[in-house]
């Protein structure tokens, strides 16, 4: 079966009637489960950005709090864990600041586990390249946004040493 391409799909979208439209969708969100979520997105957290964010940094919380923290090895695979999770939520929105305000709720959390991801080579590499992931990110920002991101990036830095 050959893929057809967005511009495409989007020119026979526009010729179904409203029902079908709302069937095709019911059926897309049936049929995986990140779509379903991407459906509950877009229908009921779009018009509100910060209640998402701290619905997502709810979630983040839990995830957190149910790590296994008596071995790296366990620790490494829930973080990674939560850090694939960070970056389902964060396609969902558009906004970057969105995948920004996420990340920093990681990287401050990760500072604080116990036992320390400092003393374990892997995760505080893993902590590291999230830093800089964050420059990166903070730098296609309006300054504004910039400047308040950074002040949050600095003190985590600060923090570390």
């Amino acid at each position: 079966m050959k893929i057809e391409s967005i511009v495409t799909i989007k020119k026979e979208l526009q010729h179904l009637p409203k029902e079908d439209l709302l069937e095709l969708c019911l059926r897309l969100g049936k049929f995986k489960k990140e779509n379903k979520a991407l459906l509950t997105y877009l229908l009921f957290e779009a018009h509100d950005e910060d209640g998402y964010i701290l619905s997502v940094k709810s979630t983040l919380d839990e995830l957190f709090s149910e790590m296994n923290t008596n071995s790296y090895f366990y620790m490494k695979k829930t973080i990674r864990k939560i850090l694939r999770q960070i970056r389902v939520y964060s396609r969902y929105s558009l906004k970057k600041s969105t995948e920004v305000e996420l990340l920093l709720y990681f990287c401050e959390r990760l500072h604080t586990l116990q036992p320390s991801i400092h003393r374990n080579r892997t995760l505080s590499n893993l902590y590291e390249r999230q830093i800089i992931s964050l420059r990166k990110k903070i730098s296609t920002l309006h300054e504004d946004l910039q400047y308040d991101y950074n002040l949050q990036l600095e003190a985590l830095q600060y923090a570390r040493h």
